[in-house]
């Protein structure tokens, strides 16, 4: 291919060939030709210049294709394409980096935001934006402030102290608790971080919820144990009648705290997910039954209790989970039932259900505590629980062998008239009985 400057050259040496062909003859056909040479490069530069022109506005370079171009220009333009090839072909992978970049943060749990040094949002990852309350195509180039406006953010940012994360709670668009941490990764910019531990928090309120009710149900028995023990220990000449009274008291409060640990590891292993639900073919009716007789010896004649079994349909599932929920249900429901109250024990098949439900005509719950009564430890009086012996785990376990056979469980009271725990087993977990 001829290069450019040996092409301008031929065409200038032919204008200044004409030139003083012209000037030497003094014939006017050499002007001409000067002049229709001179012409021709005006008009051809000047073709070229506006194509040129008119590609440089297009506003996308990379799908519009190089003007063709003739002579000098031809290779100009043969220049500039492959110019605009390889700066396409840079900006594509540029594009598939970023693309792949923003995969990543968006696959992150993490929300990331870059800010500048005078902390103006640049950018943010959609978990950022959620975690934050920040729009990006709205936000960019605000302070990161007028998003994020508690006390404790703005006093963070503005102490400079990084080395420590911020814990953020209840953010105003969700309710969460968030990490927060600011990392300067450049002379003008920093990521903020921001990490959703809500769980965590939930976890940790749990576990200092549970270290202080567990701490409070075994305060009181060792406290009653150890004062009679110093009692015994320091008299010599200890009343018979009062000797008898002690001890009592002490083998009952062992006995509640025995009840408490059992309580304890049985919620234990219902809630370790390694425990696998030991199926088989659990007769209702029989374990009802069981339950019946025990009720009446735990009740000693200061209830009437009613017994009704019109299904002999078995349930698949563990039987001594099944057998320790209703058992629960009963003897709270003895518990808590007055002296000549009534409760009834009731097991049936409806509409492809499994219903078991115990009904008694005790106090009566107010509607406000209900949802609440699966929860551990979870009381309506504390007196009148240590009154009964209870333990306060009860109805967690209930809840949890429920969840483990696809159960529901469903609480209606009323004050003054009594309550009713109901258990609905699926459809899936009936086992018919099979017609003699």
């Amino acid at each position: 291919m001829v290069g450019i400057s040996q092409r301008m050259g031929l065409v200038f040496s032919t204008a200044i060939a004409a030139l003083l062909l012209g000037v030497i003859t003094q014939a006017i056909y050499g002007w001409v030709l000067f002049g229709f040479v001179m012409l021709f490069l005006v008009i051809h530069n000047t073709r070229h210049l506006m194509a040129l022109e008119k590609w440089l506005l297009t506003s996308d370079h990379s799908s519009s294709s190089i003007p063709p171009g003739s002579g000098a220009w031809d290779t100009i333009f043969a220049h500039l394409a492959r110019y605009v090839r390889a700066q396409t072909k840079n900006r594509q992978l540029m594009d598939l980096e970023l693309k792949q970049l923003q995969n990543v943060t968006a696959a992150m749990p993490d929300g990331i935001v870059i800010l500048d040094e005078a902390d103006h949002i640049q950018w943010c990852d959609p978990v950022a934006e959620k975690h934050l309350g920040i729009n990006l195509e709205l936000d960019s180039g605000q302070q990161i402030t007028n998003m994020v406006r508690q006390q404790s953010f703005v006093e963070y940012l503005a102490a400079h102290k990084f080395n420590k994360p911020l814990v953020l709670k209840q953010m105003r668009h969700h309710r969460l608790t968030l990490l927060i941490q600011l990392v300067p990764y450049s002379n003008k910019q920093r990521l903020l971080i921001s990490r959703d531990i809500t769980s965590y928090e939930r976890i940790e309120t749990m576990r200092r919820d549970f270290v202080a009710n567990i701490s409070h149900e075994l305060r009181t028995p060792l406290t009653v144990v150890s004062g009679y023990l110093e009692m015994l220990s320091t008299e010599k000449n200890v009343d018979p009648e009062m000797q008898e009274i002690a001890v009592t008291a002490m083998r009952e409060q062992t006995n509640r705290m025995q009840h408490l640990v059992e309580d304890l590891l049985t919620l234990s292993r219902l809630e370790n997910a390694l425990n696998k639900l030991n199926e088989s073919s659990v007769d209702v009716a029989s374990i009802l039954r069981e339950l019946y007789q025990e009720a009446e010896s735990l009740s000693n004649g200061k209830h009437r209790i009613y017994l009704n079994i019109t299904s002999e349909d078995k349930i698949l599932g563990s039987r001594e989970e099944i057998r320790s929920a209703m058992g629960n249900l009963i003897t709270n429901a003895i518990r808590y039932t007055p002296e000549d109250g009534e409760i009834y024990i009731h097991w049936e098949v409806n509409e492809g259900k499994g219903i078991f439900y115990v009904r008694d005509t005790g106090a009566g719950i107010a509607s406000q505590h209900i949802p609440r009564l699966t929860e551990r430890f979870y009381r309506l009086d504390d007196s009148r629980s240590r009154d009964t012996g209870g333990t306060g785990l009860g109805l967690a376990i209930v809840k949890h062998v429920l969840n483990r056979h696809q159960a529901r469980l469903k609480i209606t009271s009323e004050v003054g008239k009594g309550s009713e725990f109901c258990i609905q087993f699926p459809e899936k977990r009936l086992i018919k009985k099979e017609s003699p």
